[in-house]
């Protein structure tokens, strides 16, 4: 069953204690993102740029990215991946508070329905935005093995 046109979203909106260009660079450098989430990654945040998010086996995954705004937003449009990620976009958008604090306001939409995969990828942001923030606020790298 779909809500509309657009399907279902996974939202996660929350603050990290940084600059919005040291989160922007966290979210779309390559170097950066191995860090938080993929095992290899390459790409370049520009708008029609092909992003390789690779975690292992099978899962060689690729995206387009479709909105890319220097320290404000970064959006790419899963291109190759799983059936239920193909066609979904997930995105960042940034807000920078006077107090040096960047909130991110994330999203995953386009999922077709609310199945144990959207749930679990749902949790698995979670989890992955949590290391985000804990690698720009403090410098803590998970082993990628140890992110589930």
């Amino acid at each position: 069953m779909k809500v509309n046109e657009e399907g279902f979203t996974v939202y996660h909106n929350f603050p990290i204690k940084e600059l919005s260009n040291k989160v922007f660079k966290a979210i779309t450098n390559p170097d950066d993102l191995i860090h938080w989430w993929p095992l290899k990654c390459t790409g370049t945040p520009k708008v029609g740029a092909e992003y390789n998010l690779f975690f292992g086996g099978a899962y060689n995954w690729y995206g387009d990215v479709v909105q890319c705004k220097e320290s404000t937003s970064f959006y790419i449009k899963m291109t190759k991946s799983e059936d239920d990620w193909n066609s979904t976009t997930f995105g960042f958008d940034l807000f920078e508070k006077d107090d040096g604090v960047t909130w991110i306001h994330f999203f995953h939409k386009g999922w077709a329905e609310q199945n144990d995969h959207f749930k679990h990828s749902s949790y698995c942001w979670a989890l992955l935005l949590n290391g985000l923030k804990n690698y720009v606020e403090k410098g803590i790298i998970i082993p990628f093995e140890e992110r589930n």
